[in-house]
């Protein structure tokens, strides 16, 4: 990899890399890999799933010190909002990283630069990789310059029926009832978590995990309220 491979992308993200190759495998997408088997490291989603993590806590701790008054479940919907993935294809696509993304051939023919869930998903991926290049301070300096502004303005909604929102949404747009299905159910019984999938047409729209399915649901359907608002087509479910 040459000295001035990605430089123009480092630019846009006010952060240079140590190791390159950390950015490089946070770019490529899964149809890019199935095509290059060769290729050491796989594709990204490994990355994404870490860069999730990392932007769930950095946004989440500078919503608890913007909203000192807020309980857990307001914080999670107004969290949601920041980094649901319409949000994270709007500032992906602001930072021109659909230019960049390393697509197989048949996803590059249907628009794949374009679409909103491979634009959230690397830009959580390329998180990931400023962590694990930088670590937390240069994630957190990463966060704050792109999503900074959306923390500072986002509002807390103050309709944390969400389940009720979406079934009225839903039932409105789509003449259809979501229903939820739990995923999985994780840790002790003293300290169990629920994961849980709103469902809706026979799609899965958002999982979310809760200390209850009751609380799952509300911040799956909170996810799913605004994939809706936005028009983001949801993901199918293939089971689970």
């Amino acid at each position: 990899m040459s000295r001035t491979d990605y430089e123009g992308l480092e630019d846009v993200l006010g952060y240079r890399f140590r190791d390159r190759a950390r950015l490089d495998l946070a770019l490529r997408h899964t149809s890019w890999a199935n095509e290059h088997l060769e290729a050491t490291g796989g594709d990204n989603e490994r990355f994404e799933y870490l860069g999730d993590a990392v932007l769930d806590l950095i946004v989440g701790h500078r919503l608890m010190e913007r909203f000192p008054e807020l309980r857990e479940g307001q914080l999670s919907v107004t969290r949601a909002q920041v980094v649901s993935e319409a949000g994270l294809a709007e500032v992906a696509a602001a930072l021109g990283l659909g230019a960049w993304v390393k697509l197989g051939k048949g996803e590059e023919k249907s628009g794949g630069r374009g679409k909103p869930s491979i634009l959230a998903d690397v830009f959580e991926a390329v998180v990931a990789a400023v962590y694990l290049d930088g670590g937390f301070d240069a994630a957190w300096a990463l966060v704050g310059r792109v999503l900074g502004r959306r923390i500072e303005t986002v509002e807390p909604t103050g309709f944390y029926d969400f389940k009720t929102r979406f079934q009225e949404m839903a039932l409105a747009r789509l003449k259809e009832q979501p229903t939820y299905r739990v995923i999985a159910e994780l840790g002790p019984d003293h300290n169990k978590r629920f994961v849980v999938a709103a469902v809706l047409a026979g799609e899965e729209w958002a999982r979310a995990e809760g200390r209850s399915k009751k609380e799952a649901e509300q911040q799956a359907a909170a996810a799913a309220t605004f994939k809706l608002e936005s028009g983001v087509v949801p993901t199918r479910v293939t089971g689970g």
